[in-house]
């Protein structure tokens, strides 16, 4: 009857060794929810996909499922998923959820940002902080800072101007831009971006602005005659991050925020390392498909920040509490 003590002392070690691996029945599953073509190469799909395979190799009892292209839920409707708990996270362009906290309007200004540089001294500034303050009373984390570069593109022309987009119909991503657009004489459509494709084919929206990365992703290479692309002078920045629902994270372990952390900074890198490179992309597609590119001179850029001023930030200053702090505060980063 001797083995009876080694046996005990062996099925206490295998029960620690249990007890320190999460088990499948512990395994807390995430649904990541986003509206960008996933498995195509785009930078905002692979940031979510990292983040999935880092917190996997982590061991520390979560499974990230994403759900790419809207198949879960809407582009515009995952910052409610997130409250409702219906997701978990998102890669999500914050001015979307405006209609909630209209002060992230202010993370899709026109001129604002003015290249990829500035928009990491923006991203340092106490103008993002504030708006991070206002994300975390509404009941969302941010995990990984992304800001996207975009461009304007027409069906017919290019537009440079503030003149050139008279009459046009053009689809916008998001209202301040859509008020300089009008200030400007357009017409607005309102179409998300996965939906701007068949609008330009329907002849619905004849001119649109989104991110570079969209402009290749969406294939508006086929729709459009000549793009507007950001070069030194860029109008359009977009404030992109992965978001996690407060409900969600505050239920985590120390280990499974630590691993999250750390896989969401490792994806926050990578994106910064390719988001100059979703500009050129954009150029060389565009040019490959025979579609004229164009960058905007200072003086041309400077014209469009004027009707800006007049529409977009006027605007804003009035009816958003706290919102001509938040311009001068972005306004003040050299």
């Amino acid at each position: 009857m001797r083995p009876l003590p080694l046996l005990r002392a062996l099925a206490g070690l295998l029960a620690v060794a249990f007890a320190a691996t999460p088990s499948l029945a512990d395994t807390l599953t995430l649904k990541a929810s986003h509206q960008f073509p996933g498995g195509k190469g785009d930078v905002r799909d692979e940031m979510i996909q990292m983040i999935a395979r880092d917190v996997a190799k982590a061991n520390v009892g979560i499974d990230i499922k994403v759900f790419p292209g809207s198949s879960l839920v809407k582009a515009t409707e995952q910052w409610k998923a997130m409250l409702s708990g219906q997701i978990d996270m998102t890669s999500f362009p914050l001015d979307y959820a405006s209609g909630f906290h209209p002060q992230f309007g202010a993370t899709l200004m026109p001129g604002l940002v003015k290249n990829h540089a500035h928009a990491d001294r923006i991203n340092n500034s106490p103008f993002m902080k504030d708006i991070k303050d206002v994300i975390e009373k509404g009941g969302v984390h941010v995990l990984a800072d992304a800001w996207l570069a975009g461009a304007f593109g027409a069906k017919d022309k290019c537009i440079r101007r503030p003149q050139d987009a008279a009459g046009v119909k053009v689809r916008s991503a998001g209202a301040t831009f859509a008020q300089m657009w009008a200030g400007a004489g357009a017409s607005i459509v309102s179409v998300p971006s996965n939906e701007v494709y068949n609008a330009l084919q329907q002849g619905v929206a004849q001119a649109t602005d989104t991110s570079t990365s969209s402009f290749v992703s969406f294939r508006l290479y086929e729709q459009l005659k000549c793009v507007t692309a950001p070069g030194d002078n860029a109008l359009w920045f977009m404030y992109e991050p992965v978001l996690i629902s407060k409900r969600t994270w505050d239920k985590l372990n120390p280990a499974q925020k630590q691993a999250l952390t750390t896989a969401s900074k490792k994806a926050e890198d990578y994106f910064k390392g390719e988001s100059k490179k979703m500009d050129d992309e954009m150029t060389d597609v565009f040019r490959k498909n025979k579609v004229e590119v164009i960058t905007l001179t200072p003086a041309e850029a400077d014209a469009w920040r004027t009707v800006a001023q007049k529409t977009s930030y006027k605007e804003f200053a009035e009816k958003v509490p706290g919102g001509k702090d938040l311009i001068d505060k972005a306004l003040s980063v050299k």
